[in-house]
């Protein structure tokens, strides 16, 4: 199964913290804690350095989406760089309420976290969002259903970026009218950066 590489872990007396560092933005340098469970793999900071760069004038007063967000990596960076708004969305519920107490010490505002099912809170009706990070665990199949859903639930704006993280190997379905804008592979990992 393709991996990426481990996130540093530091050790306190409740045990292994697992922590990333914010890149960019107004945030820059500041280090965030998330829950150490397994299988989570945060985007590392050369891949999330060259999708940031990709998306750097797309993100002021943008309203974003982190589909399976994890530690949080896409979308508190996508805060850090101007993003109005970021629904983080992720079924563990240890990993959620880690992700609020760090969007609390950051006093980041704008933040929702959703600790639910993907499918079941693209099934909700919302607001549209700019842009979205759909990086769901390598372990499942999880990439068609989550599009297939996101599109036909119409909570994407016209013109709005989508970035995809799979294994290289992983077909990725997408809608004809969507346009593949960026993509590059780092070991087996494929990034892709569609527009819509």
């Amino acid at each position: 199964m393709p991996r990426k590489p481990p996130p540093t872990k530091s050790r306190t007396a409740a045990g292994a913290i697992s922590q990333l560092r914010i890149i960019g933005g107004r945030w820059r340098g500041r280090k965030v804690a998330f829950a150490p469970i397994e299988g989570l793999r945060p985007t590392g900071d050369r891949l999330r350095e060259t999708l940031f760069n990709w998306l750097q004038f797309h993100l002021p007063g943008a309203r974003c989406l982190d589909l399976f967000a994890g530690s949080g990596a896409l979308g508190l960076e996508a805060l850090s760089r101007g993003a109005a708004a970021v629904d983080f969305v992720e079924l563990d519920r240890g990993a959620a309420q880690m992700l609020r107490q760090q969007l609390d010490l950051l006093q980041a505002e704008g933040a929702r976290v959703h600790n639910c099912p993907a499918q079941v809170f693209l099934e909700q009706p919302g607001e549209a969002w700019d842009v979205i990070f759909v990086d769901p665990p390598f372990a499942g199949d999880l990439w068609a259903n989550t599009l297939q859903t996101l599109v036909a639930g119409d909570r994407i704006r016209p013109g709005a970026f989508i970035y995809v993280e799979s294994p290289r190997s992983t077909p990725i379905p997408t809608p004809a009218d969507w346009r593949l804008e960026k993509e590059k592979h780092a070991g087996q990992v494929c990034m892709r950066l569609f527009r819509a």
